[in-house]
């Protein structure tokens, strides 16, 4: 038998997740995204709860267990195997990815869930619009731009060290997505990616002896930082690995810019987080600047899947 029959006939008899393309496929990926985006944000903010026992090193330590022990899961690195082309970009990974985290969560404890995921936000966004060459997105960044000085205005409440963590987060997701794609070119599957998390608890052990040893953790609040590794690590994760399967990463980045709104919602309403018509008009003026870049077809360049 030829091998077009042999492929023809095992089609016929395993069936096939929606296609990317398909209605059923994209609403899945929506709905799914939607429920990632809340759960992210809503760990984040359930984390913050316990920052006045644990603090945000303490959240981020447990974080950093929580996200190993899936990653490892998933990923099963054949740690053993790796070699030192392999091991340099996933131990810089690892760095990047206990820094992002840290910083983030130092910055949501300062000034806010919304203005933190928002500053943090515009590492991607920067990747995003260095890699463009069109008119289009120039007009983006200078939008951006204008938002970040909106939400950087000097003022007597400024809490510049937390906008400065937020803008170091930003700049570690950056590293962090730059880094991914060289870890993903050199380790099949998600070994990279568990290897990294792996390493990353391991930096993060001392910290979590000495915050048992100095800040005794209560029952719930170490429930929050376990919930917060859960719902902002486990759940977007493989909300991800399943979403990208079916939906056009064009889709997929037009979604992720709601998630300043999302990040600014859920701390109103968990934290009692407020902003200001200010803080609202600079989160407003990056997410729009996203969408714009993204939503503007380029040229004859095609939206592909992942």
């Amino acid at each position: 038998m030829r091998p077009s029959a042999v492929r023809a006939r095992a089609a016929r008899r395993v069936p096939r997740p929606p296609a990317s393309g398909s209605a059923r496929g994209r609403l899945a990926g929506v709905v799914i995204m939607t429920g990632s985006g809340l759960s992210n944000q809503f760990g984040a903010a359930v984390g913050a709860l316990a920052f006045p026992v644990l603090g945000p090193v303490g959240v981020v330590a447990v974080r950093q267990y929580v996200a190993a022990a899936v990653l490892l899961a998933v990923g099963r690195p054949r740690l053993r195997e790796f070699t030192w082309g392999q091991w340099w970009p996933v131990l810089l990974l690892a760095v990047v990815f206990g820094t992002m985290n840290l910083s983030l969560y130092t910055a949501v404890d300062r000034v806010g869930l919304g203005l933190a995921v928002t500053l943090e936000f515009l590492g991607p966004l920067a990747i995003a619009l260095a890699a463009a060459r069109r008119r289009l997105d120039a007009c983006c960044a200078l939008i951006a731009a204008a938002g970040v000085l909106v939400l950087m205005r000097p003022r007597p409440s400024a809490d510049h060290l937390g906008l400065g963590l937020g803008l170091l987060a930003a700049c570690c997701w950056a590293s962090y997505i730059l880094l991914n794609r060289t870890v993903g070119r050199r380790l099949p599957g998600a070994q990279g990616s568990g290897a990294a998390a792996a390493v990353s608890a391991l930096m993060f052990l001392p910290v979590g002896v000495l915050v048992v040893l100095h800040r005794p953790p209560t029952a719930g609040a170490l429930g929050c930082a376990v919930v917060a590794g859960v719902l902002s690590s486990a759940v977007p994760y493989l909300a991800d690995l399943f979403t990208l399967r079916r939906v056009p990463a064009q889709t997929f980045g037009l979604f992720m810019s709601v998630n300043p709104l999302l990040a600014a919602v859920v701390g109103w309403m968990v934290l009692g987080q407020g902003l200001g018509v200010a803080e609202w008009a600079g989160i407003g003026a990056i997410v729009i600047a996203n969408v714009l870049s993204l939503a503007v077809p380029r040229g004859r360049e095609r939206t592909e899947t992942i």
